[in-house]
């Protein structure tokens, strides 16, 4: 589904005749529930949705899949629909309907292209069975998808409380005590892979001391015992894969920054040094550690594009406290796929930047998303309102920055899909030209 409608599925019907999927779309403001129905499966061919409740007055989708030649699959797509009150709404489509379609076919073709492509570059390497930890966050619900599509068999790594996604299997699920490291269902003996990108979110909230000692905590303590954990387990994974960020390096002006840098010395990168050494244990016991430092995630699912998205469409999307603090901004499909690259790397070990070649400063981010949806960015916004409206948390993550290059990913031979920040924005907005 394509990251700017906000689509969320709340139960995914498998592929026979009569399942039902439904998910909740915003049109607007207004978020409604769409429940499409499968019918005239043929496997391996074809098969159809047809909506029995949703915002069209109908809506049928055909996907067919079309053997060109040995090792070609044409897929066509055919979508007959109406709107509501068709007879005094039917000439709106062209203006309303039309384009959003499309721009998602445009975006599933892009998607599909890159994925196989990704796909390919290891194509003859073992498939994994991979253990993720945090899947139910932004970056961890597309990396699973990825890594399913790619033919790997992924497990779920959930909190007791945690509850299961509407379209994950139940039968292939750990649950533990993420404080205490005690396995209450599952088995986590057997793993190739583990990726632990599980933490509460940095910039969900204004920081109290409650909130960072929830931050430290919910890293720290998780990846700790998760070390400790696979380390003595019989069948220990072969590759642990820990998230990180670029808060290790701290404010540095425009410091270029790569892995070889030294750390910094405030709240967020005495964390994730603490967070990077909590994985020792397992290190020492042989396991393949790995340190995901990423950057400002870029998708309208969440993080900073998600916040800055509505003053930009209003014209208010300047720059933020002058504008000259840098961004090392990294797009969801890069993400996804360099971590899916490093997995598959067995060479690859040790701690590796995940942003993008070409980093940004905050004023010129602003510019390109104004151009990006054809906004002006004229009403520029001083670093006191965020420090009042955000307070530290806003200081450190929306009024400091870094210039963090990706210099291990790129030696290890990784290419990425949206170097430059203009195309990233234009295919997770649905701006594509």
């Amino acid at each position: 589904m394509p990251e700017w409608e906000g689509i969320k599925p709340m139960n995914a019907g498998r592929l026979v005749n009569d399942d039902e999927t439904v998910f909740k779309v915003g049109l607007g403001p207004i978020r409604m529930k769409w429940i499409a129905k499968h019918h005239s499966v043929v496997p391996g061919e074809s098969f159809a949705d047809r909506m029995m409740k949703g915002p069209f007055g109908a809506w049928n989708h055909v996907h067919n899949f079309n053997t060109v030649s040995k090792n070609v699959t044409e897929i066509s797509d055919n979508v007959e629909y109406r709107l509501p009150f068709h007879i005094l709404t039917g000439w709106s489509a062209g203006l309303t309907v039309l384009p959003r379609i499309r721009q998602m076919f445009n975006y599933r073709s892009t998607r599909v292209t890159n994925d196989i492509r990704q796909i390919q570059a290891t194509a003859k390497l073992d498939r994994k069975r991979v253990l993720v930890s945090g899947s139910t966050g932004m970056i961890g619900l597309q990396l699973c998808a990825f890594l399913e599509t790619a033919g790997h068999e992924v497990h779920r790594l959930l909190r007791v409380n945690t509850k299961l996604p509407p379209d994950v299997n139940s039968t292939q699920i750990v649950r533990w005590n993420d404080l205490t490291g005690e396995v209450v269902e599952g088995d986590m003996n057997g793993f190739d892979t583990i990726i632990h990108l599980a933490g509460a979110g940095i910039g969900d909230k204004r920081w109290s001391k409650k909130r960072k000692q929830l931050i430290r905590d919910s890293r720290v303590i998780p990846t700790e015992n998760l070390s400790k954990l696979i380390s003595k387990l019989d069948k220990p994974p072969k590759t642990l894969m820990c998230g990180s960020a670029i808060g290790f390096y701290g404010e540095r002006g425009t410091e270029v920054l790569d892995e070889s840098s030294s750390p910094g010395n405030e709240f967020l990168a005495e964390i994730c040094g603490e967070w990077e050494n909590a994985s020792t244990v397992a290190s020492e016991a042989g396991i393949r550690v790995l340190h995901l430092r990423t950057g400002i995630v870029v998708s309208p699912l969440g993080g900073a594009l998600a916040k800055l998205l509505l003053p930009a469409q209003l014209g208010a999307g300047g720059p933020v406290g002058g504008g000259k603090q840098m961004q090392s901004w990294i797009s969801l499909d890069d993400e996804v796929y360099a971590i899916h690259h490093l997995m598959m790397n067995d060479s690859c070990d040790g701690a590796y930047n995940l942003t993008a070649p070409n980093t940004v400063n905050q004023k010129q981010f602003a510019r390109v998303l104004g151009r990006v949806l054809r906004r002006p960015g004229f009403m520029p916004l001083p670093g006191f309102v965020i420090k009042l409206l955000f307070g530290e948390m806003g200081k450190k993550l929306v009024l400091e920055g870094q210039d963090v290059r990706p210099t291990r990913l790129l030696e290890s031979g990784y290419e990425f899909t949206y170097p430059e920040l203009e195309m990233c924005l234009r295919n997770c907005l649905g701006k594509m030209k």
